[in-house]
């Protein structure tokens, strides 16, 4: 396998894809066609891959992909690499900020299109997006004004009473989510809440086991979007309800560990406002990118709280009022990256 990553066998074994880039062919880079909210983007031709429920589900590969120009296709192709390595040598990396002439969210969404790419090349599946930085206080921490997005793959769901491998993760932080499966497509004219409203099928709690390939999580925002938005694995909860008018604002989480222990609390109010709005926002987003949400995508909306470190063999458990439960256990072997 090329790029230094170790054989297929091995990454099975650990639950993990075996991943390879290719670099585009003379004449497939893609060229800068659009630009919304500042944010500057790149169109490519949508790939259809099969989904859930018999669906297709649009690769996100269509989203942002390579700037013009052989210099920056190598260093956002050398970025990918680094991430890429991490993961399967199980031992977090340097920031790939410093790989990238720009710090722009454009530039990390690249480096993200590669490794979604690669990914899908590996036969993985597209279910979903989550959205991050949907906290202004983060936002302020990292420079930005937006929340940003990564990818949900089919590997990526983590059943509650199946502890979850601490070996599958680097740097594992957890925290407590509201999730929406959409019962319709969020393609077509002027989204607004309305709109997103009618389009969720489900709403349900959810864990986000977020992690970093970045040592440290020395992250800014191009790190964080490149490294698919500092994804890791995802538990749903129970129940699965309408939404109908429930006003998430005003759910009110605990997140709670084994002893009972209170380590992150928050509010709906917490992400974007309403995490109506943080669904809006990434419907708005991939409809401009070209990708828009499909019926039977799982969106994770955003935390409702602080997230926190995971501790090997710990359980934690998230109580949203009105909404319901979700939990996770994780075993008691060590993460790769440590903490």
């Amino acid at each position: 396998m090329r790029g230094g990553l170790r054989d297929a066998a091995a990454a099975r074994e650990l639950g993990e894809p075996d991943l390879a880039l290719t670099r585009p062919e003379p004449g497939q880079q893609c060229q800068r066609t659009a630009q919304h909210r500042g944010l500057h983007t790149v169109s490519r031709r949508a790939v259809l891959h099969s989904g859930t429920h018999g669906s297709m589900i649009r690769s996100t590969c269509a989203i942002v992909h390579v700037m013009v120009g052989t210099s920056l296709s190598d260093e956002v192709h050398a970025a990918a690499d680094r991430l890429l390595r991490a993961a399967e040598a199980r031992t977090p990396c340097a920031p790939v900020r410093e790989l990238l002439p720009e710090s722009s969210v454009s530039v990390g969404y690249a480096v993200q299109s590669l490794l979604t790419r690669a990914r899908l090349d590996r036969g993985r599946r597209v279910v979903g997006r989550k959205i991050g930085l949907t906290s202004p206080a983060v936002q302020a921490q990292l420079g930005v004004d937006q929340p940003d997005f990564g990818v949900l793959f089919d590997d990526m769901l983590c059943r509650q009473d199946e502890p979850v491998a601490m070996r599958r993760l680097l740097q594992p932080r957890i925290e407590a989510e509201i999730a929406f499966v959409l019962g319709e497509d969020l393609a077509e004219g002027d989204l607004d809440e309305g709109t997103a409203r009618s389009a969720v099928a489900e709403v349900q709690p959810a864990l986000e086991i977020v992690d970093s390939r970045v040592a440290g999580w020395d992250i800014t925002i191009v790190d964080t979007i490149a490294d698919n938005a500092s994804s890791g694995l995802y538990v749903l909860g129970e129940p699965r309800q309408p939404l109908g008018q429930l006003d998430l604002r005003g759910v009110e989480m605990t997140l709670v560990d084994e002893e009972g222990g209170t380590v992150s609390s928050g509010s709906g109010s917490a992400c974007l406002g309403d995490p109506v709005n943080a669904l809006l926002w990434l419907a708005r987003t991939a409809q401009d990118l070209g990708d828009p949400l499909r019926a039977g995508e799982v969106v994770l909306s955003g935390a409702l709280g602080p997230m926190v470190p995971v501790r090997a063999g710990a359980r934690y458990t998230a109580t949203l009022t009105g909404l319901g439960t979700v939990r996770a256990a994780f075993t008691g072997d060590s993460a790769g990256g440590g903490q």
